[in-house]
């Protein structure tokens, strides 16, 4: 459904109009009926490959394809939905007519067309008194809800959101998270960035990882998260003295807790016990999360 390779984008600005290199070899791709997370931090480059995947900006080098043809011919768009963090709309109009003139737009009419904006807003949980009220007086998480609902009123194979869940509160955070769900059941590809970490765990099959324009991790997220290893944490029913800690194994808190830096260190951990006759009480494993891998690689970039 999209495929990049090799994606070089640069801008200039300023006086000189210096170059600055915003993708930097970018390669990955998106297989049809997936949820794709694309997360990094600010100015990582995650808004400027969805615009240029959208065809609002064009690259310098590379191959971009988003549905088997180039982004930069206008057939590419036929098959998506779009929506964009910032979404501006004629704010003198009611979110419901915003949705008739972006319904007709893509050529629905009458009583087909009222029955999809119906079926959008019901999709977001929208279809509410406020959607009868300008825009202008609308929240920004009322704002988002429209911007999704106009993105799907096509019935899109392929929808692209750029911060979907930003300015939402808890409850609508978990309705747009539906949402995405339900519309990924029915066959629908989703491409969307985030900065709610929990969310991207929670909902996508795929995640790629952008820092400073270049992809440093891509894969599922135990993919991601099991190839920084697995911590253990164990707690004995009585101390163990420091000094006779096995490699690898390191005193946490509590003076009858410890952590294992990977398995031999628990396998090291589990004889020293079995050999001095101390009962081990609970161990649990730990996983470093996106948020931990993603900080630990926003570091490495800074060095």
């Amino acid at each position: 459904m999209i495929k990049i390779e090799h994606l070089h984008k640069t801008y200039r600005s300023g006086f000189l109009m210096k170059p600055k290199l915003a993708l930097k070899d970018v390669s990955f791709s998106v297989e049809p009926g997936q949820v794709y997370g694309f997360i990094g931090p600010n100015g990582a480059g995650k808004s400027t490959t969805i615009k240029v995947l959208t065809g609002l900006l064009n690259f310098d080098s590379g191959k971009v394809l988003v549905n088997g043809i180039s982004p930069r011919n206008v057939k590419s768009r036929q098959f998506i939905g779009y929506s964009p963090e910032q979404p501006y709309f004629y704010d003198y109009l009611t979110g419901r007519e915003l949705l008739k003139f972006y319904g007709k737009l893509v050529g629905l009419t009458g009583a087909e067309l009222d029955k999809r904006i119906d079926w959008s807003l019901d999709l977001l949980h929208a279809n509410k008194d406020w959607i009868d009220r300008r825009l202008r007086s609308y929240s920004k998480g009322m704002m988002q809800r429209v911007g999704i609902a106009q993105a799907i009123l096509g019935k899109p194979k392929l929808l692209i959101l750029d911060e979907p869940m930003s300015g939402l509160d808890p409850m609508g955070r978990r309705d747009v998270r539906e949402a995405i769900m339900e519309l990924n059941r029915t066959g629908v590809t989703i491409f969307y960035s985030s900065h709610l970490l929990s969310d991207v765990e929670s909902i996508s099959h795929k995640v790629a990882m952008i820092v400073d324009g270049k992809i440093v991790r891509e894969g599922t997220v135990d993919e991601i998260t099991e190839s920084c290893g697995v911590e253990y944490h164990v707690r004995t029913r009585e101390a163990i003295p420091q000094a006779e800690l096995p490699e690898g194994v390191s005193p946490a808190g509590h003076p009858q807790e410890c952590v294992c830096a990977d398995d031999a260190a628990r396998d090291r951990l589990l004889r020293y016990c079995l050999e001095k006759g101390i009962a081990v009480e609970r161990m649990d494993h730990k996983r470093p999360s996106l948020e931990d891998i993603l900080t630990e690689e926003i570091a490495r970039a800074d060095a």
